[in-house]
């Protein structure tokens, strides 16, 4: 077990050293939403391009820990190229695995199951999901969804 924990550590590490997709865009096809946890100094905003019900790009930017911004870099690649509906699917059953809920165990979550162990920390529970939380308010009005 002690090797599956430092292979997540690592991908988690990768992820927060090397982000994926970081950097906004600016472009205003793309849904934006913007949340921060004051109570730790996470900061995240979330673009998302979905056309013809499909999410065809996400960009991060923000500022944080390890976990939150690692977490938001393996969002944008997991997510990209689903159906707004598989990918509010994904999301969830991610959201639901962390908050150590019954979860859909056939989603394949690639690198986001290096977040699975953070359900036993409760103080970084916000932490592991503030990304994905931003990600689904982007998709919330459906005004993308065309």
């Amino acid at each position: 077990m002690r090797k599956l924990d430092n292979l997540y550590r690592q991908i988690i590490m990768d992820h927060y050293k090397n982000p994926r997709n970081k950097g906004l865009t600016g472009d205003e096809n793309y849904r934006k939403e913007h949340i921060r946890n004051p109570s730790c100094g996470d900061d995240v905003t979330i673009e998302t391009l979905v056309a013809d019900g499909v999410v065809k790009d996400i960009r991060h930017d923000g500022t944080g820990c390890s976990i939150c911004c690692a977490s938001a870099s393996v969002l944008s690649e997991l997510l990209r190229g689903k159906t707004v509906a598989d990918a509010l699917h994904v999301s969830e059953s991610y959201v639901d695995m962390i908050m150590g809920k019954p979860f859909d165990e056939t989603v394949e979550f690639e690198d986001a199951l290096a977040f699975e162990g953070v359900k036993d920390f409760p103080a970084r529970l916000k932490c592991a999901t503030i990304a994905w939380k931003a990600f689904d308010a982007t998709l919330d009005d459906g005004e993308n969804d065309e």
